[in-house]
């Protein structure tokens, strides 16, 4: 890796969501800026900035990974999934997105697309998780209008869905 100044810009180039993207990026960048302010990947939402919240929550070749704790020129030639990368195709969710929109998993929606990205990872390495498993899991992430209840609700629901039809996304 070349030696990054602070102030200059350096090219950053990595795959988002299947496509091939550069742009420019002073080396203290967070990722979390870089999606939303040089891509316009705007659904990687910025909590709480420390790592906490994970609202921010991105797939870093295939591992989930605090956004606001990466720095963008970390990514260079990474693969990232953001949760624009869930649905299957444009005008279709994914089975876990539709458990969500079914089970009313969000409010204010702030905390949801993290929360989608860590849940997608998990249920995909976890197809039958207990709710208990799932509770504990989800302890990564804040969210202060559902109480929780219906977004464990979907994560069931969506994977013993995708136990029933593993084909499906």
């Amino acid at each position: 890796m070349p030696r990054l100044t602070a102030g200059e810009r350096h090219t950053v180039r990595f795959t988002l969501n299947g496509r091939a993207v550069e742009a420019q990026a002073e080396p203290r960048m967070l990722l979390t800026d870089f999606l939303r302010h040089e891509l316009g990947a705007t659904g990687t939402h910025v909590g709480c900035e420390h790592g906490v919240c994970g609202a921010c929550t991105v797939e870093i070749d295939g591992v989930p990974a605090r956004s606001c704790l990466t720095l963008a020129v970390q990514t260079d030639g990474a693969s990232i999934r953001t949760v624009e990368g869930l649905a299957p195709e444009p005008g279709r969710l994914s089975v876990l997105q539709e458990a969500f929109r079914r089970h009313h998993a969000l409010q204010c929606g702030f905390c949801t697309a993290g929360i989608l990205m860590s849940l997608d990872n998990y249920l995909r390495r976890q197809p039958n998780p207990s709710e208990h498993e799932l509770r504990e899991f989800l302890g990564g992430h804040i969210c202060r209008c559902t109480g929780y209840v219906p977004i464990v609700a979907a994560a069931m629901d969506a994977a013993r869905r995708l136990r029933e039809s593993p084909s499906d996304v």
